[in-house]
Formats: C-alpha cells, sequence, structure tokens
C-alpha cells in the first residue's frame, strides 16, 4: 500500500474540489440518470409547441450520441441488448425534435429495436406508459383508469392516499387526472407512433406497474357517493394536493417528472396553456439542467453534494475553521427545513428540521442528505446564533423518523399497511412504498457512533442492531436500496454495526468480509452490474468502478486493525480506477427504480475515494515523514 501516492492523491482530489466550490458555499454537480428525462422534456415542449431550440437541439444531440450501433438505447452500460423503454423514449423524443428524420439510419435502426421486442405495446415502465397516452400515441390503460374518489373522499372509505411513497404520490395523482379524463395533448409537433404498435391496437399489452394491483383493490370498494354533499370534486382535491406541494423554484416536491405530469395534467383539468401555475412549472423543469452539460435532472443534488463533499473534505484535513468549510456550513445551516410535510402526518408532534436532496426542497426532507448535513454543519454550528438549537432540531428530526422495526426509511416514517393484494406483482414495494432500508439504516448507526458515541447497550440501538442483522442474506452480504446494490448495502452495514460496538469477528461480520472478499476483482477492486439491483441478487459487473471499491474498503477498514494484502490491492485498484476515466469511472452507482432509474452522481468519484483514502492513512499510515 503506497501511502506516499495516497496522500497525493487525496491533496489532489482536496485541491480540485476547493477549486470547484461555488462562491456561496455550495457544491453543484450533476445528477444524471440517462436519457429518460431528456425525452421526456422534449416530447412535453413539443406538446405544448414550445419552442427552446438552442437547448432541444443539445438534449437530442445527447440523446442521440448514446445510441448503440443496434439502433437501442441502455439503461446501464452492460445491459444487454437494451431498453425497450428507454429507445421507445429516445426514439419518440428525436422525432419530436425534428432534428432527425423518419427514414434516418439512426431512427429506422431505433424502429427496428422496437419492433424486434414486440413494439410499444410491450412497454413496461409507467412513466412511458403515461407520455405515450398523455400525448396520444396510446390508449389509457384501463387499470390507471382508477376514480380520483378513492383518495379524495370525506367518509374513509377511500384508499389511504398517505400509505404510498411521497415520490408515488405526487407521479400517481396527475396520472390519475389525466387517465380519468382520458386526455390527450395532440400537436403537429408530434410524430404519429401508430406503426411501432403491431397488429393495429395502440394498448399495452400487459400492464406490470403495481397500479394494477391497486385497482384490483379499488374494485372491491364502494366507490359511489364518497363525497359529502358540497365538497369539492376529487378532481379539485387532487389538483389543490398538486399545487400545495408545488416548490419555490416551480416543481412538484423537486422531481422534473412529477412537474411534466402535473404540467399536462393541469391542462386536462382545464388550466390555460399560459396560465402561471403552467409557466412557473415549466421554468421549474428548465431550472434543473445540469450546469456542465446538456440534461434535465430528475432533481438537483446541492444538498448531498455539499454536505457529504464537505464531510469528506473534512475528513481528509481540511480545517473546520477554513474559509471554505465555513462557507459550505453557511450555506447548508440555512437550507435546514422549517415548514412541515407529509412526514408530519405520521409525526405531528415532531419540529421539522431535517434537509431535502435539493436546494429547492423547503417540504419533502430525508434522512441521509440530514445526516449528512448535521455531519457537514457540525464544526460551524459553535460560530452562530442558534446554531446548537438548529443541530439538535436536526437529530430529533432523524431520530423521529425511525421506523418501530428498528430501521430507518428515507423519508417518512411507515404509515398503514397497505393491502396484500397491493404487493401481489414484482417490484411494487419499490416503486410504491418508503420501508427501513439497510443502507440508509447503516450511515445512520455510523452517524450515532461516530458523532455522538452511541453504542449497544441502549435499548433503540440494539434494535436497530438487531434489524440489519435480520436483513442479512444467506450469503453474507446485505442489500442497498438506493446504491449499486449488495456492494452497496454490505458496506453500509458493517460500517454502522462497527460504528455502535459489534466485535469485528461478530458472525455476521465475519461472513459478511468473506463475500466481500469473495467477490474482488482480479485488478484488486469491486464492480457490480445495475442488474443486481433489478434481479435481487449479486450480478458482477466485470470491472472496478471508484465508489463501489470505496464502499467495500471501507468495510474492510472498519473490520481490520491491521493492514491486509486484499486492503493493498483494493486501495492500489481505487487509485486506478480513478485515473482511468473510462466508462467504469461514470457508471451508475446510484439507485432510482430498480429495472427502470439508474443514476450516475457526478460527487460520488469524489465523495466516496476521499473519505476511503482518508480512512487508510489515518488508520494505517502514521505519522507524516
Amino acid at each position: 500500500m503506497d501511502m506516499h501516492r495516497i496522500r497525493e492523491r487525496i491533496g489532489e482530489l482536496s485541491g480540485e474540489l476547493l477549486r470547484r466550490q461555488s462562491g456561496d458555499g455550495a457544491w453543484r454537480m450533476c445528477f444524471d440518470s440517462g436519457t429518460m428525462t431528456d425525452s421526456h422534456y422534449i416530447i412535453l415542449l413539443r406538446a405544448l409547441g414550445r419552442s427552446d431550440e438552442t437547448l432541444i437541439r443539445a438534449l437530442a444531440a445527447r440523446i442521440a450520441s448514446k445510441q448503440l450501433a443496434s439502433g437501442a438505447w441502455q439503461l446501464y452500460p452492460d445491459e444487454k441488448e437494451g431498453s425497450l423503454d428507454a429507445t421507445a423514449e429516445a426514439c419518440y423524443a428525436l422525432l419530436c425534435a425534428g432534428y432527425n428524420r423518419e427514414w434516418e439510419p439512426r431512427i429506422q435502426l431505433a424502429k427496428q429495436f422496437i419492433r424486434s421486442q414486440g413494439g410499444l405495446s410491450q412497454v413496461r415502465s409507467l412513466l412511458t406508459q403515461v407520455i405515450l397516452a398523455a400525448t396520444g400515441q396510446a390508449e389509457w390503460p384501463l387499470l390507471l383508469r382508477i376514480p380520483l374518489e378513492a383518495f379524495f373522499s370525506n367518509n374513509g372509505l377511500g384508499l389511504d392516499l398517505f400509505s404510498l411513497s411521497g415520490h408515488a404520490r405526487v407521479h400517481l395523482i396527475p396520472t390519475l387526472i389525466m387517465a380519468n379524463r382520458q386526455y390527450a395533448r395532440r400537436s403537429a409537433y408530434l410524430p404519429d407512433l401508430t406503426d411501432l404498435f403491431l397488429g393495429g391496437s395502440r394498448t399495452f399489452a400487459n400492464d406490470s406497474t403495481w397500479i394494477s394491483a391497486l385497482n384490483g383493490f379499488l374494485s372491491t370498494l364502494p366507490l359511489s357517493s364518497l363525497l359529502t354533499s358540497g365538497s369539492p370534486t376529487a378532481e379539485e382535491q387532487a389538483v389543490t394536493f398538486m399545487l400545495d406541494r408545488v416548490e419555490p423554484n416551480g416543481t412538484l416536491l423537486t422531481y422534473s417528472t412529477a412537474t411534466m405530469l402535473m404540467t399536462l395534467a393541469l391542462l386536462a383539468a382545464g388550466y390555460p396553456e399560459h396560465s402561471p401555475v403552467i409557466e412557473h412549472l415549466l421554468r421549474g423543469i428548465r431550472s434543473l439542467l445540469c450546469l456542465d452539460k446538456p440534461h434535465i435532472q430528475i432533481a438537483s443534488s446541492e444538498i448531498w453534494d455539499t454536505a457529504m463533499l464537505g464531510y469528506a473534505l473534512r475528513e481528509a484535513g481540511v480545517q473546520g475553521t477554513s474559509p471554505a468549510m465555513e462557507r459550505a456550513g453557511a450555506y447548508l445551516l440555512p437550507k435546514q427545513q422549517t415548514r412541515l410535510g407529509d412526514w408530519a402526518i405520521r409525526k405531528p408532534d415532531t419540529q421539522p428540521g431535517g434537509w431535502g436532496f435539493s436546494e429547492a426542497n423547503t417540504i419533502y426532507p430525508d434522512v441521509d442528505d440530514s445526516v449528512a448535513a448535521l455531519r457537514a454543519v457540525r464544526p460551524y454550528i459553535d460560530r452562530v446564533t442558534g446554531g446548537d438549537a438548529d443541530w439538535q432540531r436536526g437529530l430529533n428530526w432523524v431520530l423521529a423518523m425511525r421506523n418501530d422495526d428498528g430501521g430507518w426509511p428515507a423519508f417518512e416514517r411507515k404509515g398503514a399497511s397497505l393491502p396484500a393484494s397491493f404487493f401481489a406483482f414484482e417490484g411494487a414495494s419499490d416503486i410504491a412504498t418508503d420501508p427501513s432500508t439497510v443502507d440508509l439504516t447503516g450511515r445512520m448507526l455510523a452517524f450515532l457512533g461516530q458523532e455522538l458515541d452511541m453504542s449497544l447497550g441502549q435499548q433503540w440501538i440494539d434494535d436497530s442492531v438487531q434489524w440489519v442483522l435480520s436483513q442479512q442474506t444467506r450469503d453474507g452480504s446485505w442489500y442497498g436500496r438506493w446504491g449499486i446494490a449488495y456492494i452497496h448495502g454490505t458496506g453500509a452495514a458493517i460500517q454502522g454495526l462497527k460504528a455502535v460496538g459489534i466485535a469485528s469477528d461478530h458472525p455476521a461480520l465475519t461472513k459478511a468480509v468473506k463475500w466481500l472478499l469473495a467477490i474482488q476483482n482480479e485488478d484488486g477492486g469491486w464492480g457490480e452490474s445495475c442488474l443486481s439491483d433489478k434481479l435481487k441478487r449479486y450480478v458482477p459487473l466485470g470491472a472496478s468502478t471508484p465508489s463501489q471499491t470505496a464502499w467495500a474498503l471501507d468495510a474492510l477498514i472498519a473490520v481490520h486493525d491491521k493492514p491486509t494484502a486484499e486492503l493493498g490491492k483494493g486501495a492500489d485498484a481505487l487509485l486506478a480506477a480513478l485515473d482511468r476515466r473510462d466508462w467504469t469511472y461514470t457508471y451508475p452507482t446510484g439507485a432510482g427504480l430498480p429495472g427502470s432509474v439508474y443514476v450516475h452522481y457526478a460527487s460520488n468519484n469524489y465523495i466516496w475515494p476521499l473519505l476511503t483514502l482518508s480512512s487508510l492513512v489515518k488508520k494505517y499510515g502514521g505519522p507524516q515523514a
């Protein structure tokens, strides 16, 4: 293990980050989810007859650059054959943009791929189906025509909307408004995709989304006369639900995808297309354009980037009182939320105090970003009036989000259980619910142990530890919901358990370390395919990525008091992975929606390697010569 090289790389990464910090103290790096949002935005603009040609041309060029020789688009680089959903969206968007003509080889190859997969009727992604139906390319699936009264009623007969996750709610409600009206926004600027529905029918062959199970359940409810006399209609309540959750920047709960659906839903509900609220929403979507490339982000990541990069720099030796850390603290602390969000339905006695993922986020905090912000601002709060109280308010909020099972969810404490039939198909829980997850619980335990010296012997810590241990798989790994996937979960679990006092020779840790070493690549690094996230079993990538190598190394550092040969190989592989700058450097190791959305965080190649390299030096490096 070459400590000189490691220290050099720490200095290089730190220097680059300090140069990239914005004047207001934030770091703003791209949250890249592939071509989906770019495609949807082009389609939306053309459906509305809007012209933003410089941006449309740039987005179309980016989409075109991602096409494979086969004509397909992928969700991730090692996806075999390609993705029908991604290809359908990309082909539609390129035709909408108008810079690629129907007869060009690029479009013909895309169409051939779509037909080879059974045509557009075989599209499985809910968002893809909705975009096609809302723009008149397909019939609305029967299973999407759920009466809005099922959620908006006054006598308790409907389903509890807040049993669904926040992200499910804000995508479902605009979809139902449109589906109930059979809305189709037609425009002369939209192409006709009828030829891509094989057999002539413009319907989807199999609705595999969670909506199908929901609709089956609702068929058993007496949905007539659910609203009391004189109350707003269900659609009016649904519109109010959306309007109440529009952030100051014009996005619906900060999601570009939900904001696009809301724009179309308001048109379906009768809003004029140039009304102030529609204009506000369109500006909100455009505000999510990456600073350094033409890409519309699902959401922007300023809070995450700033909190985690600030924490990583502190671990790398940058003093908490340095100007850069002062600026980061001064940026983050005012972003602490003071408004009640939907989370308060389950915890009405808890004060606001969390942070969101995006700087525009004022009502949808999450546990992971809040923990990251609490770590980052801790050196700063002593120099701010009321800082200690703000920090305690943030700590109280994340502790209040703990579920009864001992784990932590991403956004909100678990509410009432959904009917069993709701989970009768693959992937339902990933889409519709916000359960406790090992990766977030592991990071929470690491925070409590490292920052607050909490440990075993406190009942609620013991309960959380037992929950994490109960989630270990037979092979010794843990699944991580928000990163790819078993390496992510295993790394977080080991670090969290060690931080609160689990011994390195505990059987669960011994088994986990054995698993990590068994999947170490020949070059010394680690890499896992996004396919793991879909199949719910480990699938090797066949190459090493910087962030996954860092996650595995951090776990091994946590359990080994002395350096090992495997650690040395891993450290060398991490340095090499940072130098390579090929497809492995930009591989999407962030998880959005299994089987549909995968994310490359530009900040990941700084955060995790810098934390890992710093840990190597602190634990094994000794005094610098």
